[in-house]
């Protein structure tokens, strides 16, 4: 790793950190120790930080703000990417150009100040605009599926190219590059249409105020841990078998939401594991549904 470091340096590749703990960069508040943080300055430095990694054949993952990751306990022996510095945003008319970087929640805000309608549902969504591509992202029925146009990637083999809508397979809380963890999305080209402020404002308020009753967001979290089955929903099977308020640790499946578990104070990654876990094979065993995990388990191998 030192030679690593040293070359990441040479090369002028951007920031990076040691031993950095991942609860200080989940929304869970848990994960082991990072060995190594770093945030490529460029498009052209990630290539390069990515031809490093590879010529020292480390283990890596791309973060954005880990609103729906959970690291294991272990410490991290690779290199975690954050693409803080894809930050760029350029809006003409109603078409957008926004990096992988960029907060999601802060795009939705701007494009309510600006009339553009079409990202009300992002408002409550925690994460980077990369994040959100690669889950799909969603909700109120609707997703990212539904305004992105075209998604720029970094291919396996270091190709920098573009993906169409229907090439990026966009389907419920998935796409192609979720599907294709080596590619890695750049930025995104969005169209939204245009609308009133105010109304947008409205829904906005109306849905924030809908969370905060509905939604634990007093405490860490990663959003719902499961996705609805077909013509049914998780909270409610999960809740019907009385798990709300059931505790491990610090983590605990939210008394406020079924679907929630959070992070009450010292919840361990393990904690949270194996309170999902529980909770999916009391679903499967009751009712013989196989609830989908949307939160993505990292270093558990």
């Amino acid at each position: 790793m030192k030679e690593f470091i040293n070359e990441l340096k040479q090369k002028d590749i951007g920031k990076y950190d040691q031993d950095i703990f991942l609860n200080k960069m989940t929304t869970y508040k848990v994960g082991g120790l990072a060995r190594l943080v770093v945030y490529p300055k460029s498009e052209t430095k990630l290539v390069m930080l990515i031809r490093l990694i590879k010529k020292y054949k480390l283990k890596y993952k791309v973060l954005g703000y880990g609103s729906n990751v959970i690291f294991s306990d272990k410490p991290y022996e690779g290199v975690i990417i954050k693409l803080d510095g894809l930050d760029e945003l350029e809006i003409i008319d109603n078409k957008i150009k926004v990096g992988a970087g960029f907060s999601l929640m802060k795009l939705a805000s701007i494009a309510c100040k600006k009339g553009l309608a079409g990202l009300e549902f992002a408002a409550g969504i925690p994460g980077t605009v990369g994040g959100a591509v690669f889950m799909n992202a969603g909700a109120y029925k609707s997703d990212m599926g539904y305004i992105v146009k075209s998604v720029k990637v970094l291919t396996p083999d270091l190709r920098i190219i573009h993906l169409a809508n229907k090439e990026m397979k966009f389907k419920y809380r998935t796409s192609f590059i979720q599907k294709h963890p080596d590619y890695i999305c750049l930025s995104a080209k969005i169209v939204l249409e245009n609308g009133d402020r105010k109304l947008i404002e409205e829904v906005n308020k109306e849905r924030k105020k809908r969370r905060k009753e509905s939604q634990p967001l007093e405490f860490p979290s990663a959003g719902s841990v499961f996705r609805n089955p077909e013509g049914n929903f998780a909270g409610k099977l999960i809740e019907d078998l009385n798990l709300k308020g059931l505790k491990k640790g610090g983590a605990q499946i939210s008394p406020k939401h079924a679907n929630f578990i959070v992070n009450t104070g010292g919840a361990t990654a393990t904690d949270i594991k194996e309170l999902i876990d529980y909770a999916h094979d009391k679903v499967k065993n009751h009712y013989d549904i196989d609830l989908k995990i949307e939160q993505e388990f990292v270093n558990w191998e």
